[in-house]
Parts: C-alpha cells; sequence; structure tokens
C-alpha cells in the first residue's frame, strides 16, 4: 500500500498545497490504492527533502511530486500518458513547466506576500497549532516563503507586475483548455493532475486576488474544475 504523506485540508480544498493536491489528484485518476494518515506542519521534519509531499512504497521513500509519480510510473505503469504522442508529451510538460515553475509564484504571492491573502492563509495554516507555535511559526514560515520568492525573482517584481505575469499564464492556459473536457484532449492525463490541483487553489479558496478575478474571467477555467472534482473529488466542496 502507497502511503501518502501530506499537509491537512484547508480552504476547503482536498489540500491547500497544490503540489500535494496534484500528487492525490494523480493518485486517484491513476487508481491506485493509498492511504493518508493525518500529517501537520509540525511533521514538516520528518520529510526526506524538507517539503510536502511525500511517500512510503515498497518499504522506500521518495519526495518531490514530479520524481513520485515518476517511480509509481516505472512500479505501476503508466496509466495516464501512454497515449499521448511524442509532441503532445512535449507540450504537456512545458504547461507543467508554466504552472509550477512560474504561476506557482505569483500564487504564492496572493497568499503570503498581499495583506489580506496572509490574513487568511495565517487563519488557514496556522490556527490549529498550540501556543505558543501559533505565534512563531506563522511569522518564520512567511519569512521563509518570502525569502524563496524573492531567491527564485518573482519576489524581486512590483505588485502589479506579477499580477501581470500570473495573468499572462492564466490566459494561456485558458486559451490552451478552449472547449476540450482536458488539456491535452477528451481523456485526462498527468497534465490535468496539475493543472487542476494549481487552479482549483487559485479559484476555490476565499482569498481574493488579481489572479482569481482574472481567472474567472474565462468560463472554461472554473467549468473544468467542476468537472475534475465530480470525476475525481465528488464529495469535497471545491
Amino acid at each position: 500500500m502507497i502511503t501518502l504523506y501530506q499537509y491537512e485540508p484547508a480552504f476547503g480544498l482536498p489540500n491547500a498545497s497544490p503540489f500535494c493536491m496534484k500528487l492525490e489528484t494523480w493518485l486517484r485518476m491513476a487508481g491506485l490504492p493509498f492511504e493518508a494518515p493525518p500529517v501537520n506542519l509540525r511533521d514538516l521534519g520528518k520529510a526526506p527533502k524538507g517539503k510536502m509531499p511525500y511517500i512510503e512504497d515498497g518499504g522506500k521513500t521518495f519526495a518531490d511530486s514530479t520524481l513520485i509519480i515518476e517511480h509509481l510510473k516505472l512500479a505501476y505503469g503508466d496509466r495516464l500518458d501512454g497515449w499521448l504522442s511524442a509532441e503532445q508529451q512535449a507540450v504537456a510538460l512545458a504547461f507543467q513547466r508554466l504552472i509550477e515553475e512560474n504561476l506557482y509564484w505569483a500564487l504564492l504571492h496572493t497568499r503570503w506576500a498581499e495583506p489580506a491573502g496572509w490574513a487568511q492563509t495565517r487563519v488557514a495554516f496556522f490556527a490549529k497549532m498550540p501556543l505558543p507555535l501559533k505565534w512563531l511559526v506563522p511569522t518564520l514560515a512567511r519569512r521563509g516563503l518570502l525569502k524563496q520568492m524573492h531567491g527564485h525573482g518573482m519576489g524581486r517584481h512590483s505588485e502589479a507586475e506579477i499580477h501581470a505575469i500570473g495573468q499572462r499564464d492564466i490566459t494561456a492556459l485558458s486559451d490552451f483548455l478552449g472547449d476540450k473536457p482536458y488539456f491535452m484532449g477528451n481523456e485526462p492525463c498527468s497534465l490535468d493532475a496539475t493543472a487542476y490541483a494549481f487552479l482549483a487553489n487559485l479559484i476555490g479558496p476565499p482569498v481574493e486576488s488579481a489572479l482569481k478575478q482574472h481567472a474567472l474571467t474565462f468560463a472554461p477555467l472554473p467549468a473544468y474544475c467542476q468537472r475534475m472534482r465530480s470525476r475525481y473529488y465528488p464529495d469535497a466542496a471545491v
């Protein structure tokens, strides 16, 4: 049995970490049985790379959502992407990189840097912590995330510039999805695990932002999230 370690649900989402939600969605899409014992922020030190998610499978531990998926494909077969041509695989990889390496940082900015988003993020992520941790950990976590954003480069831009960068990514995703049911066509693939996890984290939570409002101007994106939710998380709110 695969054991998935990830953060607790927040914001009414299966997971408020897009990378955790990506991996759980992929497991559900691939039909692989797994268990997910409760984990919280205090368990982060147990993660092999200091980040969630990670899994235990066959007595071994694997970290990083993309590397985990590659391991699972090798171990259990490629259940989602075998039908893609080489060209389609290249396009899917490019969109995965757009989402995970660019849009992700703009999304983080709305939650951790912008005051309104941070006020809600602090409650959603840290309110259950015992004292004095819930006084100390949020400030340290925020400081660390802002430092990471600055190191990446996104955090060096103005808020207006970050919004414009994220909005271009969102427009590209909507334009490519168009009227297709899934990103690469009539059937879902691994890209959909990534796209759904990040778009649901952008659209679903009650964190208002310029990125969320931009995404909601494109009818295909919320409709896509609803389609994925109904298929893979029929009991979830978002």
